[in-house]
C-alpha cells in the first residue's frame, strides 16, 4: 500500500483525478464552494471555485450564495470568512493550518503593549496583518492585506502613532513607501525570512535578463535587491503585464508559481532557495508546511463529514466591525 506524507501525518494514496471528480460531486451535494489561497497546492487551486489573496478570499466568502464554504488555507482565512459570513458554514480541511505570522503575536501580548503606550501618554492606532487570530483582530482598530495595506495606513491621521503587527518585514516596507513612523511587532513569516541572499543573487547571475519578484513580508536584505516587491495579487498582475518572454526568481511560497504560470505561462518561474537556521544549508524549503497540510483527501473528507467546522466565538463580534471597516469598504 502507497502513502503521502504530509508533515507528520500519513495518508493512504487515491488518485488525485476520482477525488477531484468526487470533491466536484459533493460540492453540488452539499451546496459548497471552495476558495483556495495561491500558497496551497496547485491541484486544490484547480478544484476551487475561488482562488486569490486574502483581501480577494475575504470579499468572496461574503459574495457567494452557497450555504457552505470550504476555505483551503490556514486558520486566521477561516476565521475570518465566518467572521464575515457567520450565517454560512465555515469548514477548513486541517484546522492545525496555522501561522507562524499568527502565532508570534498573541491577544494578551498585544494588549499589554497597547495599555503600556497608552499609560505613557500616547495617542496610538493598532494596525493588524490579515494574518492574525480573530482575538488580536478583535483588539485593533484596522486589518490589511499585503494588496491595500498602504492605502489604509494613509487613512491614519498624522496625529496618531501606529503600532504594526506582527510582521516587521512588511511594517519596515510600509514605513519606506507612506513615510510613516512606527512602532513594529518583532514577528515574521517563517517562509519569507528564509530566503538565502546569497542564493538569489547567484540565480539571477546564472539567469541573464531574469527579473526578481519578491513578497513584502520578505526581510529587507532580499526586498533591497529585488526588481518588483508586491502581494500575491500584485505579482500576477505585474507577470501578465509583461509582453516578452522573461524569466522570474520568485521570492515567496513556491505554490505561488501555479497561478504565475496560469495567468502568464509565456514565462519561465525560478523558486528562489531558502537557508536552514539550523545549519545554514541552503534547501527547497520555501514552502509553508501550514499550506502544505491542505490536501485533496481532506478536502474530499471535510466536504464529506460536515468538519473540522470554525465555529463562532463571541470576541468574533469585535473583530467582525475591523474586517468589514478595514476590507470590504
Amino acid at each position: 500500500m502507497e502513502f503521502a506524507v504530509v508533515g507528520q501525518e500519513q495518508e493512504v494514496y487515491e488518485d488525485p483525478l476520482d477525488l477531484m471528480d468526487e470533491i466536484e460531486q459533493l460540492k453540488i451535494e452539499k451546496d459548497a464552494k471552495i476558495l483556495a489561497h495561491f500558497y496551497v497546492d496547485g491541484d486544490i487551486q484547480d478544484i476551487a471555485d475561488y482562488t486569490g489573496d486574502s483581501l480577494k478570499l475575504a470579499r468572496d466568502a461574503v459574495s457567494i450564495e452557497s450555504s457552505t464554504i470550504v476555505f483551503s488555507g490556514v486558520h486566521f482565512m477561516g476565521e475570518s470568512a465566518k467572521i464575515l459570513s457567520p450565517e454560512k458554514t465555515v469548514l477548513m480541511p486541517d484546522l492545525q493550518a496555522g501561522c507562524s505570522l499568527a502565532e508570534s503575536c498573541q491577544a494578551p501580548d498585544l494588549k499589554a503593549m497597547q495599555d503600556k503606550l497608552r499609560a505613557e501618554g500616547r495617542q496610538i492606532q493598532t494596525v493588524a496583518y490579515i494574518n492574525t487570530s480573530a482575538a488580536v483582530k478583535s483588539l485593533c482598530d484596522w486589518i490589511v492585506t499585503s494588496g491595500n495595506a498602504r492605502e489604509i495606513v494613509e487613512r491614519i491621521p498624522a496625529d496618531q502613532e501606529i503600532l504594526f503587527v506582527p510582521d516587521q518585514h512588511l511594517g519596515r516596507y510600509l514605513m519606506e513607501v507612506t513615510g510613516r513612523e512606527m512602532i513594529l511587532w518583532p514577528g515574521s513569516c517563517m517562509v519569507h525570512e528564509i530566503f538565502s541572499l546569497q542564493d538569489m543573487l547567484r540565480a539571477k547571475k546564472n539567469n541573464p535578463g531574469s527579473v526578481i519578484i519578491a513578497h513584502p513580508e520578505c526581510p529587507q536584505n532580499i526586498l533591497e535587491v529585488s526588481d518588483f516587491i508586491g502581494g500575491t495579487e500584485k505579482m500576477r498582475q505585474y507577470v501578465a503585464s509583461v509582453e516578452e518572454p522573461t524569466k522570474f526568481l520568485v521570492a515567496t511560497e513556491s505554490a505561488m508559481i501555479h497561478p504565475l504560470e496560469k495567468i502568464a505561462p509565456r514565462h519561465e518561474y525560478i523558486p528562489v532557495p531558502g537557508i536552514m537556521e539550523s545549519t545554514g544549508e541552503t534547501c527547497a524549503c520555501n514552502r509553508c508546511p501550514h499550506m502544505a497540510r491542505n490536501t485533496l483527501q481532506k478536502v474530499r473528507d471535510c466536504l464529506k463529514h460536515g468538519k473540522p467546522e470554525i465555529v463562532w466565538q463571541d470576541y468574533f463580534n469585535q473583530a467582525k466591525e475591523v474586517l468589514e471597516r478595514s476590507l470590504l469598504k
